[in-house]
C-alpha cells in the first residue's frame, strides 16, 4: 500500500473512531474532529518517508487506544455518573478462581 494510501487509511480510522467512541457527545466529536484535522493539516507538507512512516504509526496507536481504552460516562447526578461502555470494551464475565493454574 502506498504511503499516501496509509495516510488516508489512518486518517479515515482515527474519524470512525471518533464517532463510535464519543456518540452522542457533540462538544467531544467536535474537539476530535478539530484536533484530527488539525494534525494531519500540520503535517501535509511533511517529505521525509522516515518522519511520515512515525507519524502513521503515532495514529494508529492513537485509534487503537481510544478504540480500547476511552469509556464515556455521564453525568446524572450531583455526585453520580453514569458509565456508558460500549459493546466491544464488554467482557466475558470470567469467575475468580483460587487455585492458580498449573504450568504445564
Amino acid at each position: 500500500m502506498g504511503t499516501r494510501l496509509k495516510v488516508l487509511s489512518v486518517f479515515k480510522a482515527l474519524h470512525r473512531t471518533r464517532m463510535a467512541v464519543f456518540k452522542d457527545d457533540n462538544r467531544a466529536l467536535t474537539a476530535a474532529r478539530l484536533k484530527i484535522n488539525e494534525e494531519f493539516r500540520k503535517n501535509k507538507n511533511e517529505m521525509s518517508e522516515e518522519n511520515i512512516q512515525k507519524m502513521i504509526k503515532m495514529g494508529s496507536d492513537v485509534e487503537t487506544v481510544l478504540r480500547k481504552s476511552v469509556v464515556q460516562m455521564e453525568h446524572v447526578g450531583e455526585k453520580t455518573l453514569l458509565l456508558r461502555p460500549r459493546e466491544s470494551l464488554l467482557l466475558e464475565n470470567v469467575p475468580y478462581c483460587d487455585q492458580p493454574r498449573k504450568k504445564s
